[in-house]
């Protein structure tokens, strides 16, 4: 559903051209209404997503924003990755027009389908992808798009195929996300992130807690006990609240005493079922059995389909077993909160690899984690960070590129160890984004 005063004769502005910009253009393109689309770099994949768009009828800039057309446009759609000081949105603002994300239109465009958007700091990835599996393991007609990496945009077309759509909502894009309502929200954890674009932890708590901006008695919210800010965020938030937790009774609990996931009083599967490394992947798990369960999911499907769920790509990902060393990647660690959560996870001695662009976190807490720490590569533009602030807790050295940090690992890992790449910082200083960086890190393993 397109607002009626986007097809007046005016055009539709749609600023950032990564996947759900183009999406965005793509669909704005195909339902008749006029688009400019704009995106300040130029690089060579950008060419041609923007060759594709004009092939569709969609003015594109690329390199620089028409600020004047911008402002003569009904609305603007903005990609998550375009911050919102960014002077295109700045001008639209203050020409009075309403910003959106590709969520929020995408949310609109699905009428009759069910949404549950799962947002916080960490886990929400697996979360996302483990509720997906587990409704289709039920018979139910779901599909997982988001921040996940599929536009939600792009399944306007089979609104008619589709009971659920299982959405997974960073800050980014809530912050622009005006209108959506889900039918079940879910916080996974919080935790200080994104504070290269945040002015303070608390404006990135804000972004979070607008998952609950329409709440009413009738919203189901599904959340994490044991997170003392998730609790905070949502007191006083409307609706019925169901909880999990690792480490009490809950309405979704891990009885770590027999091993066994509990929903409720009732057994559901034993843990030593479920292959994921880590104690906050349990967490995940539950958190998926809970929504799953309100989606129409019967105990039985659910246990079954838990045994066959498969590690995500960057997350805890076992690459090989080489020499008797386990190499992991978890290069979707962009935070240190997730990093805390790898390093949690090892249960054996380890080498670590972390660096990258730092995004201005505190990585001092790390030291407490490093036990059981062989060494510590820092790389990139990061690494001189990592040496002045933890090169005192452990064996480190640092080096250039991730090559270099492959190789420095290799060289001193001994059997029974893991290679850990967990960088507790972004991948922009080498790489297009942690995905690009996890990839390069399989290859040179695999290379080994």
């Amino acid at each position: 559903m397109i607002p009626p005063e986007w097809l007046a004769d005016k055009e539709v502005a749609v600023i950032g051209l990564g996947r759900t910009g183009v999406a965005a253009s793509a669909w704005l393109a195909r339902c008749g209404v006029r688009v400019y689309a704009s995106d300040a770099d130029d690089r060579p994949e950008l060419a041609e997503a923007g060759e594709r768009l004009r092939g569709e009828s969609v003015a594109v800039d690329l390199g620089s924003h028409d600020l004047d057309r911008i402002r003569a446009c009904a609305a603007v759609v903005v990609s998550p990755g375009v911050p919102p000081e960014a002077p295109p949105l700045v001008a639209a603002r203050e020409a009075g027009l309403e910003v959106v994300s590709e969520l929020d239109l995408a949310a609109r465009a699905l009428p009759g389908v069910a949404l549950a958007v799962i947002t916080g700091t960490n886990g929400k990835t697996t979360t996302t992808a483990l509720v997906a599996h587990l409704l289709a393991a039920a018979g139910i007609r779901a599909e997982a798009a988001g921040n996940i990496g599929r536009p939600l945009i792009g399944l306007a077309g089979s609104a008619e195929s589709l009971q659920w759509v299982v959405v997974e909502a960073s800050s980014f894009q809530l912050h622009d996300s005006p209108h959506l309502n889900p039918t079940i929200g879910v916080l996974t954890n919080l935790a200080p992130d994104h504070l290269d674009r945040y002015p303070s932890v608390e404006a990135y708590y804000a972004d979070k807690r607008r998952l609950f901006q329409h709440a009413t008695d009738r919203s189901l919210w599904i959340l994490n006990r044991d997170d003392e800010a998730v609790v905070a965020a949502v007191a006083g938030v409307p609706g019925d609240r169901r909880w999990w937790s690792t480490e009490g009774r809950a309405d979704a609990w891990w009885d770590r005493a027999s091993g066994q996931l509990m929903l409720g009083e009732s057994t559901l599967v034993s843990r030593d079922r479920i292959p994921l490394l880590g104690d906050h992947n349990v967490a995940n798990a539950l958190a998926a059995v809970l929504v799953a369960s309100a989606a129409g999911a019967s105990p039985e499907q659910m246990a079954a389909a838990l045994g066959t769920f498969q590690p995500l790509s960057h997350r805890l990902e076992p690459v090989r077993e080489l020499h008797g060393v386990l190499w992991v990647n978890d290069s979707k660690a962009t935070n240190v909160a997730s990093t805390t959560v790898a390093l949690r996870a090892m249960n054996r001695p380890f080498v670590l690899i972390a660096g990258g662009y730092d995004k201005g976190e505190d990585i001092k807490p790390l030291a407490l984690l490093l036990q059981d720490c062989r060494r510590l590569i820092a790389y990139g533009a990061a690494a001189g960070r990592f040496r002045a602030e933890l090169g005192s807790s452990v064996d480190l050295v640092t080096v250039g590129p991730l090559d270099e940090a492959v190789r420095s690992a290799c060289a001193c890992a001994q059997p029974s160890d893991a290679v850990l790449l967990s960088p507790a910082c972004s991948s922009f200083d080498q790489f297009h984004d942690y995905e690009d960086r996890g990839d390069a890190f399989r290859r040179l393993v695999r290379a080994l």
